[in-house]
């Protein structure tokens, strides 16, 4: 299977359960790798073969900035299940990345990794 990433969507969003991350906000970074078929895209140079990633990211960024959830377990699901829709996509990795989530010691940044796919 061949691979589309895409690396560091950024977005605000006010994901989480502390009042403080509802109210304020905070950035989040959102990596995705998508798996498909892209040989009959590459054959004929065709944008309709393959999935639109600047498609991809918009919508990735809509849903990061939209309806707030406690977890980014149910935010990376989220993603997950739209990238899904895209008709050639057969499976996705999410990886959200929550830099500054309210820890009391120093950290470099939590993530949540997931895989989906077509079954």
């Amino acid at each position: 299977m061949d691979r589309i990433t895409l690396h560091g969507l950024r977005a605000r969003g006010h994901h989480g359960v502390l009042p403080r991350e509802r109210e304020e906000g905070q950035p989040f970074i959102v990596d995705l790798v998508m798996g498909l078929d892209v040989r009959a895209a590459a054959a004929d140079d065709d944008l309709a073969k393959t999935v639109d990633y600047g498609t991809v990211a918009e919508q990735v960024t809509a849903i990061v900035t939209g309806e707030p959830v406690d977890l980014i377990e149910t935010l990376a699901e989220r993603i997950a299940q739209a990238c899904l829709k895209h008709e050639r996509v057969q499976e996705v990795e999410v990886r959200i990345h929550k830099p500054q989530a309210p820890i009391t010691v120093p950290f470099d940044d939590v993530t949540v990794t997931i895989t989906r796919s077509r079954v």
